[in-house]
């Protein structure tokens, strides 16, 4: 990877639908790699995230749509499959699947979805990325008794456009080493404290080599809350992840700068305070410029350091 790469966090909210279209517009046209939806279908003023994201891949060319995170709970994996296939093959390979063990259990179960405990949510997921991946291959016969997930001759396919990644969102030690184990990259929770990061890059680091992989391997998703405006400011240290950050242009680059180079971060997710056209043009067109350029400094003065 040759540097890093930005994405823009959105809501899927009803009374925005054609705003949203137009920050999708927005963040394509200024520099963004991708855009990232949340997923919680039991909010009421949300439409489906993965609706939505077909749709936005209509309005979009370049941009690449990412959940931020599907609810495995209510998505079960082999519908998962074949609804991620789907996008990508009619986005033409800009789909990547941003996958959680669930939460807000209450909602969940309103639904007619699942109460797993911490370990059956780990072992869930685990089994769904397997059986995802199985089901993106061509031409198999699958068969599966027990688990989560269980197939009984179930042909897998149609295979993506591209080999979509797959991004869980993970904050706890076992899901953490199994992401390590199995995942392509982390997407840091907003609600996990700043200072316990770079724990977390740890242990996937370490649960990658046991599982003889690179640490490498892995993309790392750091989540920024904020808004860009005339304050300054500096990287945030401690506390909670969702704490917003108020900075103009400049303090933001070097905030997303020390990220990078300091936590080995190598995407960058803005969650704009307020959605708005003009936050995430302001971001696209002031923000990441400078730090493709602190980048280039910084790598100019270590000329024998890799990129990232």
């Amino acid at each position: 990877m040759s540097g890093p790469r930005f994405g823009v966090f959105l809501s899927p909210h009803v009374e925005g639908l054609p705003q949203l279209t137009e920050k999708a517009q927005a963040a394509e046209s200024t520099g963004f790699d991708y855009v990232s939806i949340q997923d919680h279908p039991y909010v009421p003023h949300y439409v489906d995230t993965f609706t939505l994201i077909a749709h936005l891949a209509t309005t979009t060319s370049r941009i690449r749509l990412m959940t931020n995170v599907a609810n495995l709970p209510l998505r079960p994996a082999p519908m998962l499959a074949k609804t991620s296939a789907s996008i990508d093959l009619l986005s033409g390979g800009r789909f990547e699947l941003g996958l959680g063990g669930g939460r807000a259990w209450d909602q969940i179960a309103g639904l007619g979805g699942p109460r797993w405990s911490p370990g059956e949510t780990v072992a869930a997921t685990s089994e769904a990325i397997d059986t995802i991946r199985a089901l993106w291959t061509a031409d198999r016969v699958l068969n599966v008794s027990d688990g989560h997930y269980p197939l009984i001759d179930a042909a897998s396919g149609p295979p993506p456009a591209h080999r979509i990644g797959i991004w869980l969102g993970a904050a706890g030690p076992r899901m953490l080493n199994l992401l390590g184990a199995k995942a392509d990259g982390w997407i840091a929770p907003l609600a996990t404290a700043f200072d316990t990061k770079p724990a977390a890059q740890d242990r996937i680091d370490a649960a990658a080599r046991a599982a003889g992989r690179q640490p490498t391997d892995i993309h790392r998703v750091i989540q920024l809350v904020g808004l860009i405006d005339g304050a300054t400011a500096s990287r945030p240290r401690t506390g909670r992840g969702n704490t917003p950050i108020h900075a103009n242009a400049e303090s933001w680059a070097q905030i997303i700068t020390e990220f990078v180079t300091d936590e080995r971060f190598d995407t960058i997710n803005f969650v704009p305070q307020s959605e708005s056209v003009d936050q995430v043009r302001h971001f696209g067109d002031d923000v990441i410029p400078r730090v493709r350029a602190a980048l280039q400094d910084r790598q100019r003065d270590r000329p024998g350091a890799p990129p990232r």
